[in-house]
């Protein structure tokens, strides 16, 4: 259930957000291909006032407005969402298009919170994943070393004074170099 293609052929505009560095997304259009509203402007303002009745205070914290794009050609402000904001809107929309969305965001929620309980559950998570896309078991295993390795060796560093993360980059690059010769 994790392969949902819930905007299949629908275009959602989407910009570089340069001031937060990441990438955000044109909600109307979310908005539009989800309820399938005739006016997804007035649908977004009316689940705007909604969600802030229901005390969802951070909703402005999350909409960043960017200049984009119109289907008349021209560039207009629009609120936008990181994919995080859009996932917590997503939530709130009442619609059978959503419904998988929600229940595999639910899915994922619960898998991470097991987790949490048995760390081994996201080990054997990560395995999976290199599996289903086509990794060879003896790749994956070196993988998975790879990383403990990784993770012992930046606890070392944190144990003996390394704090910036410049100071990594330095590190990691000085055993890269190392590597090669």
């Amino acid at each position: 259930m994790s392969n949902i293609k819930l905007f299949e052929s629908k275009q959602i505009r989407s910009e570089w957000d340069e001031t937060k560095q990441r990438w955000c997304f044109a909600i109307i259009d979310v908005i539009e291909i989800l309820t399938e509203s005739h006016n997804p402007r007035r649908y977004w303002s009316d689940l705007k006032r909604k969600l802030n009745s229901e005390g969802f205070s951070q909703l402005y914290e999350i909409i960043v407005q960017l200049r984009m794009i119109s289907s008349d050609g021209k560039k207009y402000i629009t609120d936008c969402a990181d994919a995080k904001g859009l996932l917590r809107i997503i939530q709130s929309i009442p619609s059978s298009k959503a419904e998988p969305f929600k229940q595999w965001l639910a899915q994922v929620g619960s898998d991470r919170l097991d987790e949490i309980e048995n760390p081994e559950l996201a080990t054997q998570r990560t395995r999976e994943l290199y599996k289903a896309k086509g990794y060879s078991d003896n790749w994956i295993e070196k993988r998975m070393r790879s990383i403990a390795i990784r993770e012992e060796l930046t606890e070392e560093w944190k144990n003996r004074g390394v704090k910036e993360q410049i100071e990594y980059s330095i590190l990691t690059a000085e055993i890269s170099k190392a590597h090669l010769v």
